[in-house]
């Protein structure tokens, strides 16, 4: 009889102690959301989440201690609930005491933002990202954390192609694709910022492009790659990511907005593979990429403000789709032959049906998303005025819970930037971690 009873108070204890841990788990949860605004877990705003949450879901806890991991930026609560023996007494035995334990907040995290640096960004909205992500950054990273934390963080501006300038911090990959300094083509080869002769010359009739103009672009010098800011590997150094989120800038001369290669790059630079190297193979490691932009993805001639109505040679025909050449469909090339531009433009596979930019932006989050090795997790931030198919484009390359745009965020103005990204360093901290993980960064 004694034993019977025995075992009946110890399956209120094993019951007592999953609810007490998981009303925990749920506690931590709730105070890393405030983290944003308590990094440190010392202005009351973490302690107080954390305990009308945990009471919530369990009325007898006790002895509760909220506090700040440490090496990572993270809550930490623990937790007692007293149960009463019943039949035990019988036999001598006193009531039990549970406890238990959870954190929950920053890391093995890589993150990479691909920001939109047009001319469009240019002054307040680029100021605006600047802050908005040396923010995400502290919070991702607490000071002189980056020897204790798992986690890093890169960057890919872009605008109608990428920058790799040679320059990067992380020395290792200065060159990763070796294909040299300069922007990127489409096809992964060199764009040295200039217009490529065949589209400029306007001296015979049978040249390509006879008779157009040419804007703000040359043949000669670099009109649209020297300036960009350049891509960034992933880093654990905090100072400098936070350099190279300074150093950002949306001044240099356009080349359009083509989302699709922010996104291929952004890729390259989370997975582990060649060309970038810097991701961890750890598949606990989340990868995570965060896509801003407030353009529509346009090519020159395909698309946007330079449409089929426009005649005149223009920046966008430096970009990472023009910067490839002219492709003909056919083995033999009619370039000798040619002398309008409508012909030629069949001629360049992704400028035929009116463009095809839209469907590469998201076959390129498709790609990111789906990696059965390393899979992406993406954040889109649409910011200033869309139109539908805007936000249609970028609710699909997000990585939101079915019927939800949870990975989707809407900042109509420069303000909203800076709570956008807040409100995703909210999800980030949405992790449960052991103490152990909070206190040193290891798990």
């Amino acid at each position: 009889m004694a034993a019977a009873g025995v075992a009946v108070d110890y399956g209120r204890l094993y019951v007592e102690h999953n609810r007490l841990q998981n009303a925990v788990d749920s506690a931590a949860l709730a105070g890393s959301l405030q983290l944003p605004d308590d990094p440190d877990v010392n202005n009351g705003k973490a302690e107080a989440a954390a305990k009308t949450n945990l009471l919530a879901n369990d009325a007898d806890a006790g002895n509760i201690l909220v506090e700040s991991g440490g090496a990572t930026r993270s809550v930490c609560v623990t937790a007692e609930a007293n149960v009463e023996m019943t039949v035990s007494k019988v036999i001598g035995m006193t009531d039990k005491t549970v406890s238990a334990e959870a954190c929950a907040g920053y890391n093995d995290i890589e993150l990479v933002m691909v920001l939109d640096s047009t001319g469009s960004m240019k002054g307040t909205p680029i100021t605006n990202v600047k802050e908005a992500a040396t923010n995400l950054v502290n919070l991702i990273m607490p000071a002189s954390s980056d020897t204790a934390t798992r986690s890093k963080i890169g960057l890919v501006p872009f605008q109608g192609k990428v920058r790799i300038d040679g320059n990067d911090p992380v020395t290792a990959e200065q060159n990763p694709d070796g294909v040299g300094v300069g922007c990127r083509n489409a096809d992964g080869t060199l764009n040295n910022g200039k217009l490529r002769p065949e589209y400029s010359h306007t001296t015979t009739k049978t040249n390509i492009f006879y008779g157009y103009t040419i804007s703000g672009v040359s043949t000669t010098s670099d009109k649209t790659c020297a300036g960009m800011s350049p891509i960034r590997a992933l880093s654990s150094d905090k100072e400098d990511i936070l350099s190279n989120i300074a150093a950002l800038n949306a001044g240099a001369v356009t080349s359009g907005t083509l989302i699709s290669e922010g996104i291929k790059w952004g890729r390259n630079v989370l997975s582990p593979a060649a060309p970038y190297v810097e991701g961890n193979t750890d598949k606990k490691v989340r990868k995570i990429m965060i896509v801003l932009t407030d353009g529509d993805t346009e090519d020159g001639r395909c698309s946007g403000s330079y449409a089929s109505a426009s005649k005149t040679i223009n920046t966008y025909w430096t970009n990472a789709y023009f910067g490839q050449g002219l492709k003909p469909d056919t083995s033999t090339s009619p370039y000798a032959t040619l002398s309008t531009a409508t012909l030629t433009l069949a001629q360049i596979p992704d400028c035929k049906d009116g463009g095809l930019l839209n469907q590469y932006v998201i076959n390129e989050a498709n790609l990111a998303k789906n990696d059965t090795s390393y899979p992406v997790e993406i954040f889109s931030i649409r910011f200033g005025d869309s139109d539908t198919t805007d936000k249609s484009i970028m609710k699909q390359i997000a990585s939101s819970k079915a019927g939800t745009d949870d990975h989707y965020f809407d900042a109509p103005d420069e303000a909203g930037i800076k709570e956008m990204f807040k409100k995703i360093g909210q999800q980030l901290g949405q992790r449960l971690m052991t103490r152990k993980e909070a206190t040193t960064g290891t798990p």
